[in-house]
């Protein structure tokens, strides 16, 4: 299966930019479907992008989260080459993470 995270990375004067799209319905709970039925929250509770073992950047979320968040952030100490982990897991139990190189 493909992940659910694309992502890009690149580092530029001791800086590095990231930016990622998470694919994930990011359900509330308090919407229905067409048939009148309420559709169980499902969405995203924490997200964490780490760089060599430490954590870059945690972000706890919630049903306010649209669906399909987008990401982006800038962080030092990252050199070309190097690689991020990003993951996610969700208030059902799922979860995905995937790894990219810094350009």
């Amino acid at each position: 299966m493909a992940s659910s995270i694309r992502v890009r990375a690149v580092e530029s004067g001791g800086v590095t930019s990231l930016k990622a799209l998470v694919r994930h319905p990011m359900d509330s709970g308090f919407v229905k479907d067409s048939a009148g039925n309420v559709i169980p929250a499902n969405f995203i509770k924490a997200l964490t992008v780490s760089h060599k073992g430490k954590d870059v950047f945690v972000a706890h979320w919630g049903p306010a989260v649209s669906k399909d968040p987008f990401l982006e952030f800038r962080f030092k100490g990252a050199q070309k080459g190097d690689e991020v982990t990003i993951s996610w897991i969700d208030n059902t139990g799922e979860s995905d993470s995937t790894t990219a190189t810094i350009a």
